[in-house]
């Protein structure tokens, strides 16, 4: 058809090497403005045949972290906790984290006295984990002990950590943090307070 319409307007003495010449051209603008649009779509095919994400997953891009709210022909789309949205053009998705692939960890850290017993405070700990996981309903494996994180400038920090869905790990992290809370205020075992030792020396007495 094409070939047919260039011979009759060459009958009708039309001027085709210039038509064809600007069609040309035109087209070459097309192709060059039309291959963003290419990567994207052909990325976001990419996306959806190898299942790298669904809608639904929680990932990570960089610093922003979310659920994958819409998988588009060009664009996808990422809400995190705070209701903002992350609009990503498909082809710019070069490294992302799955966060829905494994369970989550969920992780709280407590303070305790250096005075207190540690030995006595992991054994309180440990006994009434069972207890805890009873009234955390959304923890699917834990919780459990993990030992002394870190031994800080006034407390030393023990940690409890439990495997939960990514879009729990929030209310399970704050759970968490409000049953120690109960259990050590049932066995008299203190959260400290940031303290500052100041030592006086005989000019500063006088």
């Amino acid at each position: 058809m094409v070939i047919a319409l260039i011979l009759v307007l060459s009958a009708w003495n039309v001027p085709t090497p210039t038509l064809l010449a600007g069609a040309g051209i035109v087209g070459l603008a097309i192709s060059f403005g039309a291959q963003g649009l290419l990567e994207d779509v052909f990325a976001g095919l990419s996306i959806i045949l190898e299942k790298q994400f669904v809608v639904g997953n929680f990932v990570e891009v960089g610093d922003f972290r979310g659920e994958v709210i819409e998988i588009g022909p060009r664009n996808t789309r990422i809400k995190n906790i705070y209701g903002n949205i992350l609009i990503m053009a498909n082809s710019d998705i070069r490294e992302i984290v799955n966060l829905s692939e494994e369970l989550s960890f969920a992780i709280s850290e407590v303070s305790i006295e250096y005075s207190a017993d540690i030995e006595k405070v992991e054994e309180i700990i440990k006994e009434n984990l069972l207890a805890i996981k009873e009234k955390i309903p959304k923890v699917i494996a834990g919780p459990k002990y993990d030992g002394v994180d870190q031994l800080g400038d006034s407390a030393v920090i023990v940690r409890v950590i439990a495997h939960c869905e990514e879009r729990d790990r929030i209310d399970v992290r704050r759970a968490l943090n409000k049953e120690l809370k109960i259990l050590f205020d049932k066995n008299n075992i203190s959260i400290p307070f940031p303290q500052l030792v100041i030592h006086h020396t005989k000019e500063s007495k006088e």
